[in-house]
């Protein structure tokens, strides 16, 4: 495994990491499994485990967190996410103060740690000002609850106003976490290209796979209780003729390099510089074995050049990790 530093902070990301989006406490609930499959990740050198209040509404982060458990807290880098509702409260969503507050200490008490290393704003709040989500998560790094803070699909306008916010006297975001993988690009690579490249931010990405579609999955229609079987608004953005076909191109490239084409779209991620870690899921240990494995898979000039020429001009949508 290599490690990839975060930003400015001297904090260090595996290259591939594991979420719990769709899986943990959703798709998969028994404990052992998950025990396995965080246990074998960390031995093969994950150390960043990516979760959020709102994945299957808390249960994602209390099976992670009885699984990361039986891990030595120093060796793991944890985060988690506010902003998503978790009740029907009028409050109990967004990123107030209020929410703040009282959705890191329930995150906290479901992972079963003291603080996280990285806490992120899930998504934008255009119903907050910046500098009341800013100071508030200034207050949870000097009370020792985080370490770090993060925004996720925020627009870079208003990462900007937070950086600016922050100044040199506030704690400032560190690093963004963002769709990204062969078929959405443009976000990364145009809307936030300046603020990486500059060094302000890192960035985690999420979805590598497309939500199972660059697998391959999905070749010859919709797999019951597969994930875009399930998940109509992802069905609808993700699954079209054109994606399909693209993916299915794919398969050439990946047999020529004896590779999956799930390894060929994770390899793919691992060459692009600007990204810090690439948040991967796995519901058994064989997909996460598959996983693993791209890192080991090394994309030449000729099979990065393959690669482009089939997902060249691909259109632009939207997950909703």
């Amino acid at each position: 495994m290599k490690y990839r530093n975060m930003a400015a902070t001297g904090v260090n990301l595996s290259a591939l990491s594991l979420g719990g989006w769709a899986s943990f406490g959703d798709v998969l609930k028994d404990e052992s499994a998950v025990k396995a499959i965080v246990a074998r990740a960390h031995e093969s050198g994950v150390n960043f485990f990516d979760m959020a209040d709102a994945y299957a509404r808390g249960e994602s982060e209390r099976i992670m967190g009885k699984a990361l458990a039986q891990l030595p807290r120093h060796t793991l880098v944890l985060s988690s996410k506010v902003f998503r509702p978790m009740s029907d409260d009028v409050n109990d969503r967004g990123l107030s103060r209020k929410h703040i507050f009282e959705s890191i200490d329930r995150s906290l008490r479901r992972i079963g740690t003291d603080y996280v290393d990285i806490y992120f704003c899930h998504r934008d709040d255009p119903d907050t000002a910046v500098e009341e989500t800013v100071r508030a998560m200034d207050d949870l790094v000097r009370a020792g609850k985080i370490l770090y803070w993060g925004t996720s699909e925020w627009p870079a306008a208003r990462i900007e106003e937070a950086l600016d916010c922050a100044g040199r006297s506030l704690y400032r975001p560190q690093v963004e976490q963002s769709h990204y993988n062969l078929l959405e690009r443009s976000r990364v690579e145009r809307e936030l290209a300046s603020l990486l490249d500059e060094g302000r931010l890192a960035l985690t990405v999420y979805a590598p796979l497309a939500s199972g579609l660059l697998s391959g999955k999905y070749d010859d229609g919709l797999p019951a209780g597969s994930r875009l079987q399930r998940l109509d608004a992802q069905r609808q953005q993700w699954y079209t003729q054109d994606r399909v076909g693209r993916v299915r191109e794919l398969r050439r490239i990946a047999d020529g390099l004896g590779a999956t084409r799930s390894q060929v779209a994770l390899a793919w991620l691992l060459t692009r510089k600007r990204v810090t870690s690439v948040i991967t899921g796995a519901t058994s240990l064989a997909q996460l074995q598959e996983n693993l494995d791209a890192a080991d898979l090394a994309l030449d000039d000729a099979a990065l050049a393959a690669v482009e020429a089939v997902f060249a001009d691909v259109g632009a949508t939207r997950s909703g990790a």
